[in-house]
C-alpha cells in the first residue's frame, strides 16, 4: 500500500506516482544530492490536487522538502516550507516537523519561535529525537524549559 494511501482519498494512480517520486527524492537526499531531491519532491507536490495543503501527503512532501532545505543550509526556505506544512493534516504535534522548524527558526535568529517548536518537539518525543543533531539544539531547549524536580541529569 502507498504511504499516501486510500485514507487520503487520492487516486491510486496519483498515490503510486507520489510513492515513486518521493522514494526517488529520499534516495537522492540519502546520497547527499539535495538539489535533485528537492526537484523530485516538488514534482510530487505538483501532482497533488488543489487545495494542495488539504492532503495528508502534502504534510510528508513538505516535511521532506523542509528537511532537505535544513540539511542544505537554506534555513529560510526550510522555515517557509515547514511553516506551510504546519497548515497540512496531522502536522501540528508531529515531533520531527517541530524539530526541523525550530532548528530553522533558531538558525535564523528567531529564538522565541524556535523555543516554541523545539520545546514541543522535546516534550512530544524527548531526547531521542535530538540524537544525531547538533547538541546546541538540545542545549537551547534546556535553557528555555524549567528543570525537572532535582535538576537536569548530569549527562545533559
Amino acid at each position: 500500500m502507498s504511504r499516501f494511501g486510500s485514507a487520503n482519498k487520492l487516486s491510486a494512480e496519483v498515490s503510486r506516482k507520489l510513492d515513486v517520486l518521493c522514494g526517488q527524492g529520499d534516495a537522492l537526499a540519502d546520497e547527499g544530492n539535495l538539489p535533485e531531491a528537492l526537484k523530485t519532491y516538488w514534482a510530487a507536490w505538483d501532482l497533488l490536487p488543489e487545495p494542495k495543503t488539504g492532503w495528508e501527503a502534502s504534510t510528508w512532501i513538505l516535511a521532506a522538502v523542509g528537511d532537505a532545505n535544513f540539511l542544505g543550509g537554506d534555513f529560510a526556505a526550510g522555515r517557509d516550507n515547514l511553516g506551510t506544512a504546519m497548515h497540512c493534516p496531522n502536522a501540528i504535534g508531529n515531533p520531527f516537523l517541530h524539530l526541523r522548524l525550530g532548528q530553522c527558526q533558531l538558525e535564523l535568529g528567531d529564538e522565541a519561535r524556535a523555543a516554541d517548536n523545539l520545546s514541543r518537539a522535546f516534550i512530544l518525543e524527548g531526547r531521542k529525537l535530538f540524537a544525531g543533531e547538533d547538541s546546541k539544539y538540545l542545549a537551547f531547549v534546556k535553557s528555555r524549559l524549567e528543570a525537572p524536580p532535582g535538576g537536569w541529569p548530569e549527562d545533559w
